[in-house]
């Protein structure tokens, strides 16, 4: 079995998974839309 060392940073306006020996794979906004109305998840992350 592969074992892999991952951080992940919940920070306030992003969010950062980085990989050893990738780097950083992902970051990305910590934004949600939300449609208090119809109570529907609109858009997350850049989309948002």
């Amino acid at each position: 079995m592969a074992s892999s060392d991952i951080g992940i940073d919940l920070g306030t306006a992003s969010v950062l998974v980085y990989v050893r020996g990738k780097g950083v794979v992902l970051k990305e906004p910590s934004v949600v839309a939300y449609d208090k109305d119809t109570n529907e998840i609109k858009a997350i992350g850049e989309e948002a």
